[in-house]
């Protein structure tokens, strides 16, 4: 019984022995085998050079030659309204007029007063000239005659100041009073803009100073001006720089005939800061953005140092960029005319990683991009 079992427990042991040569020579010769990742489905454009003019380009804001919110001078109930919302209104033009009844009542009364003084004056004038009065008689007799006049005056003020008027040509907003509403002195009555000219400020780095110039040519566009572009011309500095950014803010003016550009709108400053410069231009989803640099990758053929064999892969290259122009962006530096550059994918790329070109669809690359349905 002995035997039989060393038997089998040394069968079982040579068993174990094989099955376990077996799977290492099985292991060992899988990872003796180079393992590669699939190529990557990329799209590319080969660089060719163009003549770009320097553009500096900018954030910009709408802003008013001339904005006001009308309000209330005087406390008052709204007794007549002149005028529409939106409507165009030109200087000195009638908005609102408040109850005056009772400043009319002490006009009358006032009035009254100034025809009794003057009438006592004279009185006072013929008895002191006949001596009769003192002269201080006719004095006081005068300086009441005269307080009687600025108190008309200041009455006829007080109801003058209550017919509120537009205080300059412009396009109204939406009326925020009513008929028969009690108005607090200051309160908003409606918003007043003069639309042409118009204001677009902007700011730009100290460095691009030195290339902008008061009566520079400047153009806007913005999705509310449905495409089209509204040029202009630089009109001031502010006199410091921003110590944050190290920016400089810039007033252009525009004459806005059309009366599209609005208060407040959001535009894109496009302005020519230089001749024409060679370079590259490329998709903007050729760059790969990052801090250390901005950077784009370049197909070549390679050599696989384990299985030394030819193969598509792609170099990572840095660049220098100019500016945009459409959905393109300009390479100064970097890039050699000729090289085929990746357009798209490039967010699945590293360094010599292989890649099969398909371009049957590709990024758009105009200058001039007109979005569908436009």
């Amino acid at each position: 019984m002995t035997k039989r079992m060393l038997i089998m427990l040394a069968a079982v042991i040579v068993f174990i022995a094989l099955v376990g040569g077996f799977k290492f020579m099985q292991i060992k010769k899988a990872m003796s085998q180079s393992w590669s990742a699939p190529p990557e489905a990329v799209t590319t454009v080969v660089a060719k050079p163009e003549a770009w003019t320097t553009t500096l380009n900018a954030i910009g804001s709408v802003a008013a030659v001339q904005g006001v919110t009308v309000s209330a001078d005087l406390p008052g109930l709204v007794s007549e309204i002149d005028f529409d919302s939106g409507r165009a209104v030109n200087k000195n033009d009638v908005l609102i007029r408040l109850d005056t009844k009772q400043e009319r009542a002490q006009l009358a009364a006032a009035e009254a007063q100034v025809t009794m003084s003057k009438l006592t004056l004279g009185r006072a004038k013929d008895m002191t000239a006949k001596g009769i009065a003192a002269q201080e008689v006719e004095d006081r007799a005068a300086a009441d005659y005269k307080q009687a006049v600025a108190r008309v005056g200041e009455i006829r003020a007080t109801i003058e100041r209550k017919t509120i008027r537009a205080p300059f040509s412009g396009v109204l907003g939406i009326r925020q009073v009513n008929l028969g509403q009690y108005l607090a002195g200051g309160a908003p009555v409606v918003t007043l803009q003069a639309l042409r000219p118009a204001y677009v400020n902007f700011s730009v780095p100290q460095q691009e100073l030195g290339k902008v110039a008061v009566g520079s040519r400047i153009a806007v566009t913005s999705d509310a001006l449905g495409g089209a572009t509204e040029t202009g011309t630089i009109k001031a500095f502010e006199s410091l720089i921003d110590e944050n950014t190290r920016n400089v803010r810039v007033q252009a003016i525009f004459d806005n005939a059309a009366g599209k550009l609005r208060p407040g709108m959001f535009v894109e400053t496009r302005l020519a800061s230089g001749g024409a410069a060679d370079v590259i231009p490329l998709p903007a989803s050729a760059v790969s953005y990052a801090p250390f640099g901005d950077s784009v990758f370049i197909v070549e053929q390679m050599n696989d140092p384990k299985t030394h064999k030819s193969y598509r892969g792609v170099r990572q290259q840095f660049v220098k960029l100019s500016g945009s122009r459409g959905d393109q962006v300009g390479v100064i530096t970097g890039v050699k005319p000729g090289e085929e550059v990746v357009t798209s994918g490039v967010f699945k790329l590293r360094p010599g990683a292989a890649v099969v070109v398909n371009n049957a669809v590709q990024p758009s690359n105009s200058a001039k991009p007109r979005p569908e349905d436009s």
